[in-house]
């Protein structure tokens, strides 16, 4: 199949085979990659940038008549992770829960989907020389096959959905996944994380749902696949669309699960003010979680000097590197940092009593928490990626290519900004010509 689109930037031809895509497309090469490094320790070695994809023909592909109107928009978003697929130069992916904006309306501001079918999916690239190129993508759905949607869950709990000019509220889907990390299991099944419960997420090689382990307490009804509460209550105090956004799986496959934010303990303004994160470590085996850890930020303006407001900090990344050892990406939208950590069980705070919401001063709410006796994650900085010429600006998933290589892929939001200004007249994209790129970084020896 085949076709030509018109009212867009220009007119792309692609091919489709399906569930899954056997190939798609043949893509743009990137432009020539900007030469050297103002880090002395690290140097960008390539950048591939996908091409243009209408999304309505990737969806439709995947689950016929999914979207009757992408509105201008090109695939995108793929860039929330990156987990390495076994091949050379090729890598899973994961898309979150599609465009999305906001616009306020009489001062307050109302969460956009202007493509409200699109449904996630997990995505196998290849990087070749300065292109991207899809070669399978597979859509999440629920136990009786039907998409999942990007959509929020719950009233009162996420955000309310509307139309793409903020003018019309959508229907709420308790089958609605955020997904951001992902990661490959031995028997071929994949485990993602979600922004939304929080919650983690049990696929099969097929792309259903087989299980959503969320909080326990958050009450989801209504779901079209399994639902258990096996993660912490504590978690039903994640800050809005700041839930899970990293996931590692380490050697003896066990999962660590990345919590985006600090909670808002004992409320909002705390969680805005804090600089202390939690992971959690999940055995697949045992289904449920078996160690908990308090992570500490760097000052934000440390992390990034443009930047005042420590709630711009987040974990987007998290990667094993042997034994019970990370890599921890702590960014902003413009600069990035990873940490080496090693998840020891003198750090394990599990069933203390920060995992009491009525425990005060609450963890979040610690100035100092090494000074209070918490057990916080001792880090080694191993790059600043901020300092690193030819690295893009938020940087969501990053991948081990080798020892002293990594694979870093953005966020390019499918294109879209905040404000009226998204659309035009006719309802089309205004295109933010932010490109979703693989960029690959050599560290230095002995890192």
């Amino acid at each position: 199949m085949s076709w030509h689109v018109t009212g867009r930037r220009r007119v792309r031809r692609c091919l489709a085979a399906g569930v899954p895509l056997a190939a798609l497309a043949a893509l743009a090469p990137a432009g020539p990659v900007a030469a050297g490094t103002s880090s002395p320790t690290a140097r960008v070695t390539r950048t591939a940038t996908l091409g243009d994809i209408p999304l309505g023909a990737f969806s439709n592909a995947l689950l016929p008549g999914t979207v009757d109107d992408d509105r201008g928009v090109d695939l995108g978003g793929i860039g929330s992770d990156i987990y390495p697929a076994g091949r050379k130069g090729e890598f899973w992916t994961v898309t979150d829960r599609g465009p999305n904006g906001q616009i306020k309306v009489g001062g307050a501001k109302r969460r956009t989907f202007p493509v409200p079918g699109f449904d996630p999916a997990i995505v196998r690239i290849r990087v070749s020389a300065k292109t991207v190129k899809v070669l399978q993508a597979i859509p999440v759905t629920t136990s009786s096959g039907k998409p999942v949607t990007g959509l929020p869950d719950q009233a009162g709990r996420d955000e309310a959905p509307y139309s793409y000019d903020a003018r019309t509220p959508l229907s709420y889907n308790p089958n609605g996944l955020d997904t951001e990390g992902v990661v490959r299991a031995a028997d071929g099944t994949f485990w993602l994380v979600d922004e939304y419960g929080p919650s983690l997420v049990h696929v099969s090689a097929r792309g259903r749902v087989l299980t959503r382990y969320v909080p326990e307490g958050l009450n989801l009804t209504g779901a079209d696949y399994p639902v258990v509460e096996a993660l912490p209550a504590v978690l039903l105090h994640r800050k809005v669309n700041r839930g899970f956004e990293g996931l590692a799986q380490l050697p003896g496959g066990d999962l660590v699960l990345a919590v985006q934010s600090p909670l808002s303990l004992p409320d909002t303004a705390a969680g805005e003010a804090s600089r202390t994160a939690r992971l959690l470590r999940f055995s697949p085996r045992r289904k449920t979680v078996t160690a908990e850890y308090a992570y500490r930020f760097d000052p934000v303006n440390v992390v990034d000097p443009g930047e005042d407001d420590p709630s711009e900090l987040k974990i987007s990344s998290v990667v094993a590197v042997g034994g019970d050892r990370l890599l921890v990406e702590e960014r902003t939208d413009k600069a990035a940092r990873l940490q080496a950590v090693r998840l020891g069980r003198e750090s394990d705070i599990l069933g203390s009593r920060w995992d009491d919401d009525a425990t005060s001063p609450s963890l979040e709410q610690l100035d100092d928490p090494a000074g209070s006796g918490v057990a916080v994650l001792s880090k080694r900085l191993v790059v600043d990626l901020g300092k690193v010429a030819g690295v893009p600006g938020k940087i969501e998933g990053v991948a081990r290519v080798d020892h002293d290589t990594l694979a870093l892929v953005n966020d390019n939001d499918f294109g879209m900004t905040d404000g009226g200004g998204a659309f035009d007249a006719q309802g089309r994209l205004v295109d933010s010509g932010i490109e979703m790129t693989v960029t690959y970084v050599r560290l230095p020896r002995g890192w």
